[in-house]
């Protein structure tokens, strides 16, 4: 008995207690993150990601634009069905645990050769010319999981459903930006359409007291043809602003989940305002906000698991088997109970050994796959860290910006209202007017382009710190 228990229970007894580091927990990567974001404030810890975008937003036509957006836009639609897919998987590894059953029914008859074995064997007992078999039976089959392999498979498959719920709020996230992206640039827009014909009405007036100095023969035909030339190049930005505002609307209605279609909106640029203050919290906090990176801290928990996996793939497993119900070899005896009952246990510990090193070369890879896992992490932290130090330096410069821009065009439009008024008078020339015109206009269209980029940059910095999907 002790000669039995040393040679085959011992190294079963070491075997399983090695198990314990077949599985064990991988660690986590250090991210080594900066203390604070570049142009950042502080000490800070408050985060606008925190915010519902509900909250953040708060033009009533933009919030009802992105409600449409997430009930109706088909990405988020897939989006949803796959959640729903990796649920299942998920839900069906929990039954990995329970042996598997199956109910088995069979039915032949052989009609073996006179002159065979079976053949003459039927005859010398009088069983006639032909063999019959009924079988009904139920048939079980279970592995233990002594390495945890079930076990990871399930912790992969609760990885791949929480991956499917990330890339969901990553859709959603990258379209409350895209919605909000494409309002503020069809206000500009709108502001641009606004200033092109109110520099057209300026440029009509000026073209018509010129053509009064003509005819007193106080300018040349020159003067008229510089004006003519000065509004034309003003009323053919309006057709260009209107087919960029026609093609925006189309844009933000596909988004939306609609047929093309012109988009409400009551405010103006200048009246979207947001907090001089936007808390961007701490870099550390991207991990638990930005979908993306989410989705990157959760492939590498994929990929501990699949290193667990294709470990223990290389250590013995232990199957049980049985099966039982009722044969016999005349249909009219088939449910004779008990004569007819039979059933069959068996237990296996196969060990696997050669198989073209394919066990051991795919707990390899694994091994690689988990090192490119924690690459790719820490990559989309990286970036997810520039994306919000270049989203905070454009906001910063673009007020620098605003303010220099709108300090000139209220010089030029002061500087147009006296040149019109000095032509007027004869103490100005026609040259100086369509200059001062010109002038304002591309300033006037240099600050709201300004503005909707200064827009654009605060939601940037939202999304790049992860808000948008709450």
């Amino acid at each position: 008995m002790n000669r039995y228990i040393y040679r085959y229970m011992l190294p079963l007894l070491l075997l399983m207690i090695s198990a314990c580091n077949v599985s064990k927990k991988m660690q986590q990567p250090d991210l080594a993150l900066p203390a604070n974001f570049r142009n950042g404030t502080a000490g800070d810890t408050s985060n606008i990601a925190a915010m519902p975008w509900q909250n953040f937003f708060t033009d009533e036509q933009l919030i009802q634009l992105i409600n449409d957006a997430i009930a109706h836009n088909y990405d988020v639609q897939l989006a949803i069905k796959n959640i729903d897919a990796a649920r299942l998987l998920y839900r069906q590894t929990k039954w990995n645990y329970v042996p598997a059953l199956g109910l088995n029914v069979t039915a032949s008859t052989d009609r073996p050769a006179d002159n065979s074995l079976n053949g003459l064997s039927l005859h010398q007992y009088g069983l006639g010319n032909h063999i019959e078999d009924y079988s009904a039976g139920l048939s079980l089959a279970w592995e233990a999981d002594l390495w945890n392999k079930i076990g990871n498979q399930k912790k992969q498959a609760r990885a791949q459903y929480l991956q499917s719920i990330e890339v969901r709020n990553l859709v959603q996230t990258d379209l409350v930006y895209g919605i909000a992206q494409g309002y503020y640039n069809l206000l500009m827009l709108d502001d641009q359409l606004t200033i092109a014909r109110r520099n057209v009405a300026l440029n009509d007036s000026t073209l018509r007291i010129i053509h009064f100095q003509y005819d007193a023969g106080q300018v040349t035909l020159l003067a008229i043809q510089q004006a003519q030339a000065q509004r034309q190049a003003a009323a053919e930005l309006i057709p260009q602003f209107e087919q960029n505002i026609a093609i925006q609307e189309n844009a933000l209605s596909i988004l939306t989940g609609k047929n093309p279609g012109g988009i409400n909106r009551s405010k103006t640029l200048s009246q979207v305002i947001f907090p001089d203050r936007l808390a961007t919290g701490v870099p550390s906090s991207l991990v638990s906000y930005r979908p993306d990176v989410k989705t990157q801290e959760l492939a590498l928990t994929v990929a501990d698991a699949r290193v667990g996996i294709t470990k223990a793939e290389m250590y013995p497993a232990l199957r049980i088997t049985a099966s039982g119900g009722v044969n016999s070899f005349k249909a009219s005896n088939w449910f004779n109970i008990p004569a007819s009952l039979f059933g069959i246990a068996a237990g296996s510990l196969a060990q696997p050994l050669i198989q073209h090193k394919e066990l051991k070369t795919n707990y390899k890879i694994a091994l690689l796959q988990r090192d490119e896992a924690v690459i790719s992490f820490r990559r989309s932290v990286l970036v997810a860290v520039g994306e919000v130090a270049d989203a905070l330096v454009k906001i910063e410069k673009l007020q620098q910006q605003e303010s220099i821009v709108n300090n000139r065009v209220e010089t030029l439009q002061s500087a147009t209202a006296n040149a019109d008024l000095l032509f007027k008078s004869g103490l100005a020339t026609y040259l100086e007017v369509i200059t001062a015109q010109a002038n304002v206009l591309q300033s006037e269209l240099e600050l709201t382009t300004i503005k909707r980029s200064k827009l654009t940059a605060v939601a940037d910095l939202y999304r790049s710190l992860g808000g948008g999907w709450k």
